[in-house]
């Protein structure tokens, strides 16, 4: 025997060996070829397959699309995939028994061509694939890309949203705000005298105080389009759509409430016994005719007016006041538009 010809293999061992699960099936319908692959998932033994109808073969009914696309390939020659993204079990396949005892398939991928056999018939090789493993990844990939994208997003130190988040988020909101013609309201929040408090408390407690009012103003917020981030340091920023003026100043209030009643000590402020926030706010309204790209930079100003009339409070400024020059911006808010 020549030992590069084709009779030094057996070639249903050949399709025993293979890792996928291989069937041929004439233009009857009636199996030709059940691999042992197939066999040991469907536990249809290769004898009481052969011959059989592939249609009455397993003891449940075949998805729809596999018998649509089996016949598609024997009546036209079309071949057809099943991919797992649409079809996830068309055939009642199991990775063990006590997964065919609770019903639970294995994730599968199907293709299905169009062959001749030696005589002229046109037949159909049906190859499945365990899709489970590409799954498994799939899953642990999308894991990882969400924790690699709320990284990306939020200040590791609070867990609340960081300033690459808010400067993004804020130049959506201002374009939305405009085309569907709705307020938005802008908070800048800055906890008083606190590197007075880090020099005395010491850095642990006041990334513990970081934390506790980064907490204490996201609260606060009741609805998903409401945002709170932390910009830096010390300061935080805040954007609302949807709030009336006076709605705004309520809202300011309890933020500056929300942090206060956290009582946390500050015995080197000068304001008050208990760790404090100052906030500046300002709303933009459909119906005037200011641009709402100046809504940060105001806010930022009213917070400064808020620390010059002695802090632990909430000052609004409107768009109109943009002019007003004994208010300057801390600079700390630089947002290209």
């Amino acid at each position: 025997m020549n030992p590069t010809g084709p009779g030094r293999f057996d070639v249903e061992a050949i399709f025993d060996a293979v890792n996928l699960g291989l069937m041929i099936v004439d233009a009857d319908g009636y199996i030709l070829l059940w691999n042992e692959w197939i066999a040991k998932r469907s536990n249809i033994e290769r004898a009481d397959a052969l011959n059989a109808q592939i249609i009455g073969v397993f003891s449940e009914p075949l998805a729809p699309a596999f018998r649509a696309a089996i016949k598609n390939t024997l009546t036209y020659g079309l071949p057809a995939v099943l991919s797992n993204a649409l079809h996830r079990c068309p055939l009642p396949l199991y990775d063990s028994a006590e997964m065919q005892q609770s019903g639970i398939r294995m994730h599968q991928s199907i293709t299905i061509t169009p062959i001749r056999s030696r005589l002229g018939e046109r037949c159909c090789l049906i190859q499945v694939a365990d899709a489970s493993i590409s799954i498994k990844r799939e899953k642990v990939l999308r894991s990882h890309s969400e924790v690699l994208r709320r990284e990306t997003i939020t200040d590791s130190l609070t867990g609340i949203y960081n300033r690459r988040f808010f400067d993004e988020h804020y130049k959506i909101a201002l374009g939305h705000a405009k085309r569907q013609s709705h307020t938005l309201s802008v908070f800048v929040v800055d906890i008083d005298h606190f590197k007075e408090y880090n020099d005395y408390y010491q850095h642990l407690e006041g990334d513990r105080a970081l934390r506790r009012v980064a907490k204490a103003l996201k609260s606060q917020l009741s609805r998903a389009t409401d945002v709170a981030a932390r910009y830096g340091g010390e300061e935080f920023v805040l954007v609302l759509p949807s709030l009336s003026a006076p709605s705004a100043a309520d809202f300011a209030e309890k933020l500056r409430c929300a942090v206060l009643d956290l009582a946390i000590p500050h015995l080197k402020s000068n304001t008050s016994d208990l760790l404090t926030v100052s906030i500046g706010f300002c709303t933009w309204a459909p119906d005037t005719d200011c641009d709402p790209v100046h809504l940060l930079h105001r806010a930022d100003a009213a917070l400064y007016r808020a620390k010059q009339k002695g802090r632990n409070q909430a000052v609004a400024f409107t768009l109109a006041e943009l002019e007003d020059t004994d208010t300057p911006p801390m600079g700390k808010l630089d947002i290209v538009l």
